[in-house]
């Protein structure tokens, strides 16, 4: 009797776990849209930047419909509540004429809580105001909303919270973006191989290298960095100006030489990928197999803002060298944006997908924040290894 008895509780929770199924499927649950969330005043709203560690904050989940969704957090700072020009967009203008009144710290947050970074806080300020040494202020006002994004809707921002901070001042000379030197990849294994030197082949037969960057996402003075896939005896060079061979890098009998128009070309030993170096500043060039891990896409799409995050769609072109099923350079030639965030993404999929917070260069990151563009029309470069983009302004 019990046995029959405990095989009748089993049959009706068998019946409730179907029910409950086929009640979860009748009901599945919509993305909505919310319109804020909170974000908790913070418990200590007067801080020394130089003396503290970080500032802890907390939130609450934006309601998608009443569902948890996966959300990425990030803090926006401002000095005056507006919230219209971000300093990436400032960076863009190259006539300095844009003038930032907020900045998006780098840091990405996956829970509702975590410390704002006050060395990124510090050097939001900095980029807001282009403080000299000597006219940094004692104490300053600073307005922090929270901004959280999910695929499939909008971004959302909270209420705006505020601080009373001592800042001081950092030296950002190195993070401005036109003092950046570009070399360009051209030879045998490089995109059509032409060795087609013209400003018109760049994205065909001359692949661009790019910022090397530090760990806060700031650029390395003077470094450029490629990786990519060389097969063994096949040679390149590179070059500073499209349409020049002025400025070269080429083999010579001792090892790599700069401008000399009688070296031989590159040429590696071993089928492989490597990285290559190359500091302006110090007129070093190296050349190393590369040991990271390297992921293999048909397609590369840019969704965003503008185009409903599709994935689908804006497919970028493929660079793809000769001899060589696996391309990892891709590129759009004359694009125009209206101001719009993006990202790029894998094979039609986000499983893959890179964001930054860098404009119109970055250093993109798996499952990054969305990429602020300013509106103009760029040629757009990415290396899926390195995660690395350049959005070039066309005169």
């Amino acid at each position: 009797m019990k046995k029959i008895f405990l095989s009748s509780l089993m049959l009706l929770s068998m019946a409730l776990v179907f029910t409950a199924c086929e009640d979860d499927r009748d009901s599945n649950p919509t993305l909505k849209q919310p319109t804020t969330f909170k974000l908790n005043e913070p418990v200590n709203p007067m801080v020394d930047l130089a003396l503290s560690t970080g500032i802890p904050m907390a939130w609450s989940q934006p309601d998608f419909g009443g569902w948890p969704a996966a959300c990425e957090y990030q803090f926006e700072v401002s000095p005056t509540n507006e919230w219209t020009v971000s300093t990436e967009m400032a960076a863009a203008d190259t006539t300095g004429a844009t003038v930032a009144n907020y900045s998006v710290l780098r840091a990405v947050y996956a829970s509702c809580s975590g410390d704002m970074n006050v060395e990124d806080l510090n050097k939001a300020l900095n980029r807001i105001f282009q403080w000299e040494e000597e006219t940094v202020p004692e104490k300053q006002t600073v307005y922090v909303r929270c901004r959280a994004i999910t695929a499939g809707a909008e971004p959302v921002y909270s209420n705006v919270v505020s601080l009373e901070v001592n800042p001081y001042y950092v030296d950002l000379s190195a993070e401005v973006s036109d003092e950046i030197e570009l070399w360009y990849l051209i030879g045998a294994c490089i995109g059509d191989g032409s060795w087609g030197n013209d400003p018109a082949n760049v994205g065909t037969a001359l692949i661009p290298m790019y910022p090397v960057y530090d760990t806060d996402g700031s650029v390395m003075p003077g470094e450029i960095q490629y990786v990519g896939y060389f097969p063994a005896d096949q040679g390149f060079k590179l070059v500073k100006v499209p349409g020049s061979w002025d400025e070269q890098w080429g083999q010579g009998d001792a090892g790599y030489v700069k401008n000399d128009g009688g070296s031989s070309d590159i040429k590696l030993s071993a089928d492989g990928y490597y990285k290559i170096h190359l500091n302006t500043a110090t007129d070093e060039l190296t050349i190393e197999p590369y040991e990271g891990a390297v992921g293999v896409y048909t397609q590369i799409a840019m969704p965003g803002d503008y185009q409903g995050w599709s994935t689908a769609d804006n497919l970028l072109n493929p660079m793809s060298t000769l001899d060589n099923v696996e391309n990892h350079d891709w590129f759009l030639k004359s694009v125009t944006y209206e101001d719009t965030g993006l990202k790029f993404a894998a094979d039609n999929d986000w499983a893959v997908n890179w964001g930054g917070v860098g404009f119109p260069h970055g250093q993109g990151t798996q499952d990054g924040p969305n990429i602020n563009v300013v509106a103009g029309t760029y040629h757009v470069y990415f290396n899926d290894i390195l995660g690395t983009y350049n959005f070039v302004p066309v005169e």
